[in-house]
């Protein structure tokens, strides 16, 4: 690996644990495992490539990147009753704490139970942050609920990661495949958006937070949002977006708004590859090291 401040990070990627495959095959309800076969309560069946969890072939895939691996809250597991979520997590944690050098993880809690405490020792060891799902940010008010599970880490001085969650109720009808992704996780993503430019800062002045996916767009409703009345107000230093499943035209739209500064490089591999940008050497760096850096330990643009 390069050295630590000149590495390029992907702050955005899903690894299961062989421990925590066992555990999802082991259970009897969704979220569950049949083989390789993935049953969601709101999804269709999706078939895994047993080789985008082969952590060997990983590293040999993303090269000279660091990658921050996550818990994927789609599976739900962050939202099941405590004393199931509970073993769950913990294998989730164990199994990505022994990952090898050219990984990180973020943490993640129990929706119904959070363990303060043990968020804490746990970002006071080697996890990078906290990933939460984009549904428990859903409106201003469930974000004051969950402000006391963030303020830990803004009293670590780690980060928050806002990650699409579960899709909580089957279609009526058969839906195409890439349905939930496009339209479901985005929306998420977008009232998580605004949500916290509503709320958020007043309650944890000193949160740094990043949202995969470029926030589902958000940013680009900021016309929109000061023609009904609202305010865009000035852009925040602390607030990142990760660039997975977008490319030149996207990225550049939401460059236009909030600057490059707010643009961290994510790819959400293995769901998706990263896009090359094209825009430039300078802009690379910003996007794939420097912005990291701020994201994940602070510092002034």
């Amino acid at each position: 690996m390069s050295s630590r401040s000149d590495v390029s990070c992907d702050v955005h990627q899903h690894l299961w644990p062989s421990d925590l495959i066992t555990a999802l095959r082991a259970r009897d309800e969704p979220p569950l495992l049949r083989g390789w076969t993935l049953h969601l309560p709101g999804e269709p069946p999706y078939e895994v490539n047993p080789a985008d969890h082969d952590v060997a072939a990983r590293l040999d895939l993303q090269g000279d990147v660091r990658a921050l691996v996550s818990l994927s809250s789609p599976l739900g597991l962050e939202d099941l009753p405590a004393a199931e979520a509970r073993p769950l997590l913990d294998t989730w944690h164990s199994g990505a704490a022994q990952l090898p050098a050219g990984f990180g993880a973020w943490a993640a809690v129990s929706r119904h139970e959070p363990d303060r405490s043990g968020l804490a020792e746990l970002l006071a060891g080697d996890f990078v942050g906290l990933q939460v799902p984009a549904t428990w940010l859903a409106t201003p008010k469930a974000l004051e609920v969950l402000a006391p599970v963030l303020r830990v880490c803004e009293e670590a001085d780690k980060p928050v990661l806002v990650h699409p969650g579960a899709v909580a109720q089957p279609a009526q009808e058969e839906l195409p495949g890439w349905w939930p992704a496009v339209v479901d996780y985005t929306a998420q993503l977008s009232a998580a958006w605004w949500s916290w430019h509503h709320r958020g800062r007043s309650l944890l002045p000193h949160l740094r937070i990043g949202f995969v996916a470029g926030a589902g767009l958000a940013p680009l409703q900021h016309e929109r949002l000061q023609a009904r009345g609202g305010r865009m107000g000035r852009l925040d230093p602390g607030v990142f977006v990760e660039t997975s499943s977008y490319g030149p035209q996207a990225v550049d739209a939401l460059v236009r708004v909030l600057g490059i500064d707010a643009l961290v490089r994510g790819s959400d591999r293995p769901y998706a590859q990263p896009v090359p940008l094209g825009f430039g050497t300078a802009a690379d760096r910003a996007i794939d090291v420097s912005n990291p850096q701020r994201f994940l330990i602070g510092g002034r643009p």
